[in-house]
């Protein structure tokens, strides 16, 4: 979600499910998203926040040079990933996918069921176009 305030500030919150805790990855999809703000209003934007459903509460993220450049680093990366058709193997942190908007995409159950799985293959149907 993006706040207009009336003093012309725009201020993104990502809502999240689960505990109040602290993740990089949290952090990191906040900082792109105000980074892509950026681009499209042509302005800068010092902080958003994180807003957690159960606590009801926010967390103030400072998008500070350090977060603007792991968040570049970690879209290069994901650029290398896209360019180069490789799926990442899923994180062995099983309880992480359990609420995970991309679990249908990721789909981890194939993985931890096979792991003689073809990676390659897998990649090659997830970027298959799609027929007309």
């Amino acid at each position: 979600m993006v706040e207009f305030h009336s003093d012309g500030t725009i201020y993104p919150v990502e809502y999240k499910h689960g505990k109040r805790k602290r993740w990089e990855n949290d952090d990191i999809q906040l900082a792109a998203q105000a980074l892509c703000l950026e681009e499209m209003m042509g302005v800068v934007i010092p902080e958003g926040a994180i807003f957690r459903s159960r606590s009801r509460r926010r967390r103030v993220v400072h998008i500070d040079d350090i977060l603007r450049a792991r968040t570049t680093e970690v879209i290069s990366q994901v650029h290398r990933l896209l360019q180069q058709e490789i799926m990442p193997p899923p994180t062995d942190q099983r309880q992480r996918c359990d609420q995970c908007s991309l679990r249908t995409v990721c789909q981890p159950e194939f993985y931890w069921g096979e792991k003689h799985l073809n990676l390659h293959r897998m990649g090659q149907e997830l970027f298959a176009p799609e027929d007309d």
